[in-house]
C-alpha cells in the first residue's frame, strides 16, 4: 500500500490538461529550462513576500509557482525535448525553491514574533527534503524505477503546496500581529500565527509519515529482490 493521495492516474490527467498551454508556451519561444528558472524566481519572490509578512501574497505566489512548475516538464514532453539535464535541473530547482520559501517563512515568523512558526518552518523544510531524498536515493539504488516512488506516501510536493498555500492565505486574512490582539476580549495568540503554525506542523508531520512510508516501501522491495 502506497498511501498516495495523488495517484498516477490523476497526475496523467493533469498532464493532459496542461499540454495545450505547454504547446502555446513553446510557440512563443519558452524552453523547458527557461520555465524551470522562472519557477525558481517565483519561489524566491514568494520567500521575500513571506519574509515581509505579506502572507497573502506569499500564498498566492506559492500556489502560482506550484502550478507553473507543471509546464517545464509538459513543454519538454510536448516538444520532444525531454533530457536528463532538464530533469536534473527541474528537480534541483524545485527543491531549492521549496527550501527558499521555508526560509522566507521562518524569517517572517521571527519578525512577527511567531517563534514557534520559525521552528515549524525548519521542521517542515527538513521533513520535505527527506521526502525528496528518499525518492532520489531509492531510485538511484535501483528501487522503484521511473516515477513510481512519486506515488508512495501521503504528502508529495503537490499536497505540501496545497497545505502551505492554505496556511499562508489564512495567515494573511486573519489578524496578524500581537498588536492586533490588544483589543478587549481578543485572543491571547494571533489567529494568523495559529493558521501558519498549523499548516507548517501538518506539513512536518505528513512529510515525516511519507518519508517512513518510502523507507518501508524500499525495504519491502529489497526483501522481494533478495527472496
Amino acid at each position: 500500500m502506497s498511501g498516495a493521495i495523488v495517484s498516477p492516474e490523476l497526475r496523467a490527467k493533469i498532464r493532459g490538461m496542461v499540454t495545450p498551454i505547454a504547446l502555446a508556451m513553446a510557440r512563443v519561444g519558452l524552453t523547458p529550462n527557461a520555465l524551470t528558472l522562472i519557477g525558481f524566481a517565483i519561489a524566491c519572490v514568494a520567500a521575500v513576500a513571506a519574509g515581509a509578512q505579506a502572507w497573502l501574497i506569499a500564498g498566492f505566489l506559492v500556489v502560482f509557482g506550484g502550478v507553473f512548475d507543471l509546464f517545464d516538464g509538459a513543454v519538454a514532453r510536448a516538444t520532444g525535448k525531454v533530457s536528463k539535464l532538464g530533469a536534473f535541473l527541474d528537480s534541483t530547482f524545485d527543491r531549492w525553491g521549496e527550501g527558499v520559501v521555508y526560509v522566507g517563512i521562518a524569517w517572517g515568523a521571527l519578525a512577527a514574533g511567531f517563534d514557534l512558526g520559525a521552528v515549524l518552518a525548519a521542521a517542515a523544510m527538513t521533513s520535505a527534503f527527506m521526502v525528496s531524498y528518499t525518492r532520489a536515493k531509492a531510485e538511484n539504488m535501483g528501487f522503484t524505477s521511473g516515477s513510481g516512488m512519486a506515488a508512495v506516501g501521503l504528502a508529495p510536493r503537490e499536497v505540501r503546496i496545497v497545505i502551505l498555500t492554505i496556511g499562508l492565505v489564512a495567515a494573511g486574512l486573519l489578524p496578524g500581529s500581537y498588536a492586533d490582539m490588544d483589543a478587549s476580549g481578543a485572543m491571547a495568540y494571533p489567529p494568523s500565527a495559529i493558521a501558519l503554525e498549523l499548516s507548517l506542523g501538518l506539513i512536518a508531520f505528513l512529510a515525516t509519515i511519507t518519508t517512513i512510508q518510502r523507507i518501508l516501501h524500499t525495504v519491502r522491495q529489497a526483501d522481494d529482490q533478495q527472496g
